[in-house]
């Protein structure tokens, strides 16, 4: 316990791309951007949610929860990077880091079983009708919404553990943008194969199994859409169902791509685009697509404004 104590830096660098200095200006540019319409895209969607009565349904309560998801997820990572992209010591505390590992862990596995609860509601709203208000009440959207959270949250306490307790021999170089568990554990000194294992385990757990159950809902959701009689009644589900579909490709198709492959050199670089990519661009293109293909949404935009107007100008 003494060697793993003792072997723990005070600080970490964090690498990012430094043997690229070219490259700091259009990332700094690209992390403010995404930040800055991360933060205004999912405020809004939060509030719209809130405010308008129209959507006040487990559809938008759900959305409300991918949202301050999104807020949190990013702003996890994003500040430092800024911070770290500016300043010519790139480094992180280790208390920082600690942090940062089981803040992102935590959301990101609560994101990947809330896409699939997500989904479970749009099974029952178009394939069970008559039923939905009866099925998704108000008490099952509140136990499936905090089962996603305890469950991210108890796993990301398990991993974050696993990790941390790994002895580092006094590396302190990080080869990431952030701490995340594939890159601290490339730091240790020790045989990481039992951790790697439990890493894909766990992966399978909250990826794969998520995204099987979403694919087979869509199976049953498309067959039911087809069948419908009315031409709106079908453009309407697709429309809300697509941006959900969208959404988890974006997220799964990433996150998949770097925890279940098996770690190689030559996808280094490439691993740290894909992670920017679920945990920078995702959720800052998740309030664009479920406003721009949603009509209720961009509804209840227009009638949030118009009574903004209105009191100003009372």
């Amino acid at each position: 316990m003494n060697w793993v104590n003792e072997s723990t830096p005070q600080e970490f660098v964090l690498l990012g791309f430094s043997d690229r200095p070219w490259l700091a200006l259009p990332l700094f540019a690209v992390f403010l951007v995404s930040y800055v319409l991360t933060i205004f895209g999912n405020v809004a969607i939060i509030l719209v949610s809130r405010l308008d009565a129209k959507l006040h349904t487990p559809m938008y309560f759900f959305l409300t929860n991918l949202s301050l998801l999104d807020l949190c997820y990013t702003t996890s990572t994003v500040p430092q990077m800024l911070v770290n992209i500016c300043s010519s010591r790139k480094v992180i505390s280790y208390g920082g880091c600690v942090a940062q590992l089981f803040i992102f862990l935590a959301l990101g596995s609560t994101e990947c079983l809330l896409l699939g609860v997500m989904s479970f509601d749009r099974f029952v709203a178009i394939c069970r009708p008559l039923h939905y208000s009866v099925i998704m009440h108000q008490r099952l959207c509140l136990q499936l919404a905090a089962a996603s959270w305890l469950s991210g949250f108890s796993n990301s306490v398990l991993q974050s553990a696993w990790t941390l307790r790994m002895p580092l021999c006094g590396h302190r170089e990080v080869d990431h943008f952030f701490c995340e568990v594939p890159a601290l554990l490339k730091l240790s000194c020790v045989d990481t194969t039992a951790n790697e294992a439990e890493l894909f385990f766990i992966s399978v757990l909250f990826l794969l199994i998520p995204v099987t159950l979403i694919l087979i809902s869509y199976a049953f959701i498309v067959h039911a859409v087809l069948r419908m009689q009315s031409a709106e009644g079908r453009r309407k589900a697709f429309g809300t169902c697509g941006s959900h579909l969208i959404v988890v490709t974006l997220f799964y198709g990433t996150a998949i791509y770097m925890y279940l492959q098996p770690p190689s050199p030559a996808s280094k670089d490439r691993g740290k685009m894909v992670s920017l990519f679920y945990g920078i661009i995702t959720p800052m293109l998740n309030p664009l697509i479920y406003t721009l293909r949603n009509k209720e949404v961009k509804g209840a935009f227009r009638r949030l404004i118009t009574r903004v107007f209105i009191i100003k100008k009372q």
